[in-house]
């Protein structure tokens, strides 16, 4: 039996585990800004739901109560200015990575098709791609890519790694460009309530897809903005010919989000008060990292956006990391996110006041 993981590439953290120990041997202990892991309580409101919840006994559906596609949908419409949303158009999954990594499979697609995403991304676009044989490319702007053979464009505002953050203008010309080549649209959006220097944009908002989702579908995951990472709380919303076929791939496949975590969605999507305050936190982190990161001599590109510095000092990524690893720092070298990515590295500002202290006192 051929091993599906000799499709995939190696996993790339674990080469970060001997810069781990070096940081890790500091006196002070390790500051790890390498991944963009929730450090703070989850939201009382949330846990309170959860616990409501907790006496399940018997099997959720896939699309999820009416309770929670009545908030999704309410949310879509009223963040996302989708206003024409409805329950067919939107479908929870179990947190967003199962969703990139597994979606060409669940759309059939296979060798001699493609699979295009971002040059600097997430890997999982990829490891999606490979799983299901098909080809993966890389674009700088998708609509110069040559459509022949796309059957997925994965576009990624704000950006993990960059912070990038994608124009209104610049997501309605994509959107034009997909639809007109038949190209299946994804738009993973897992960070948009995270601008900082640039307002983020839906591709569901009426203004960019002229109030029709017909190729287009946004990815969304109460991850970052409600400290969810652990309840794998995520949903698609868009073409609902689209979400009616996955609900049907998943039905089959079990692919249903636990019950208490429906519950737990509802109330963090119903209330903003508590997004707020977790923005406020991250906002004080990612300014002390910044003012001591630019003092210490690296310079931040892009970074409008999302939970991290994309920042360089003009040297290989993997100098980079061995450098503040000798002061105790463990971040992500730029290369796990792409070639284009090699003289960069990618700073979390997800650690605690604490943490995040430390560090600023390191580089200084």
């Amino acid at each position: 039996m051929a091993a599906v993981s000799d499709r995939l590439p190696a996993f790339p953290w674990d080469k970060l585990e001997p810069y781990k120990k070096t940081a890790a041997a500091h006196p002070d202990g390790i500051v790890d800004l390498s991944v963009g892991t929730p450090v703070d309580p989850v939201p009382e409101l949330i846990r309170r739901a959860l616990i409501e919840a907790a006496d399940s006994p018997g099997y959720p559906t896939v699309w999820g109560t009416v309770s929670l596609r009545d908030a999704i949908t309410g949310w879509v419409r009223g963040r996302l200015g989708a206003s024409t949303a409805e329950h067919r158009n939107v479908l929870p999954v179990v947190g967003s990575k199962e969703l990139v990594a597994w979606l060409p499979t669940q759309l059939g697609l296979g060798a001699g098709d493609k699979v295009a995403y971002p040059r600097l991304a997430y890997p999982t676009y990829e490891v999606g791609a490979r799983l299901c044989g098909a080809e993966a490319v890389v674009y700088d702007d998708p609509t110069e890519l040559d459509p022949a053979g796309v059957k997925l464009l994965w576009l990624n505002s704000p950006s993990n790694p960059t912070g990038k953050v994608l124009a209104k203008e610049d997501l309605v010309r994509i959107v034009a460009w997909a639809r007109e080549h038949g190209i299946l649209l994804f738009s993973d959006e897992c960070y948009l309530e995270l601008g900082w220097e640039a307002e983020p944009v839906s591709v569901l908002h009426d203004d960019v897809c002229g109030g029709s989702y017909e190729g287009i579908v946004a990815v969304h995951s109460l991850s970052k903005r409600s400290n969810l990472a652990g309840y794998r709380a995520a949903f698609v919303a868009g073409d609902a010919a689209v979400l009616g076929e996955l609900l049907e791939i998943r039905k089959h496949g079990g692919m249903m989000t636990p019950a208490p975590v429906q519950a737990a969605t509802v109330a963090a999507l119903g209330d903003d008060t508590h997004v707020e305050e977790q923005r406020e936190r991250y906002a004080a982190r990612r300014a002390a990292l910044r003012t001591a990161l630019e003092a210490h001599g690296f310079r931040v590109e892009h970074s409008e956006a999302s939970l991290y510095l994309w920042v360089t000092r003009d040297e290989p990524c993997w100098d980079t990391v061995a450098h503040l690893a000798g002061l105790g720092i463990l971040v992500a070298p730029g290369d796990f996110y792409g070639e284009a990515g090699a003289r960069f590295v990618r700073v979390a500002f997800t650690a605690t006041d604490e943490r995040v202290e430390a560090a600023v006192k390191r580089l200084g």
